[in-house]
């Protein structure tokens, strides 16, 4: 006979929890796989850009929203849609370049945080990166190449969370050869 738990709380708050425990184990696999921070760094940017590729279809068909006119709109409904669909928070979306073509989200927390330290001798290691990947993957399927990076991390000693996404181009529909 099972045990029953009488466990009363969100389950959104358990499977948050569990996706934490599992993004950690999957790191920490990472690190005794590969040599150094940067090596690491590389397949969590590439397991995101994967994710998100795939992610975007379930985003557009769930979201509602538009298509994005420009990168400012765009990052509103990252910030605004995106993270609060997938991610249960909401970051703010600031510095701004002159140009409009660069911007920062910046996160107070970070989910995939929550119950982490890094180890020493591991400065190096973006532990979030998977996230950049996503950013960089569904933002090119929707047309948009963009530059994705770190540039502070409360595991890291910062005060938040600050990824900079910059755009390059706005990429072009590619039709397979011998179809128009």
């Amino acid at each position: 006979m099972s045990r029953q738990s009488n466990r009363a709380g969100d389950p959104r708050k358990v499977n948050g929890e569990l996706f934490t425990l599992t993004y950690g184990a999957l790191v920490a696999q990472l690190m005794k796989d590969y040599e150094n921070d940067e090596q690491v760094n590389k397949q969590l940017d590439r397991m995101g850009y994967n994710m998100g590729v795939r992610i975007i279809e379930d985003f557009l068909a769930r979201a509602n929203t538009g298509r994005c006119h420009d990168f400012r709109e765009a990052a509103d409904v990252i910030a605004k849609v995106a993270f609060k669909m997938y991610l249960g928070l909401t970051p703010v979306v600031s510095n701004w370049s002159a140009a409009g073509d660069e911007f920062s989200l910046l996160l107070e927390s970070n989910p995939l945080t929550e119950f982490v330290e890094l180890p020493p001798g591991h400065a190096n290691l973006n532990y979030s990166a998977i996230l950049c990947g996503v950013l960089r993957g569904a933002l090119e399927m929707v047309q948009m190449d963009v530059d994705v990076k770190f540039v502070q991390d409360t595991l890291k000693g910062d005060n938040v969370t600050e990824i900079r996404l910059k755009f390059i181009k706005r990429l072009e529909d590619a039709v397979p050869v011998g179809e128009d």
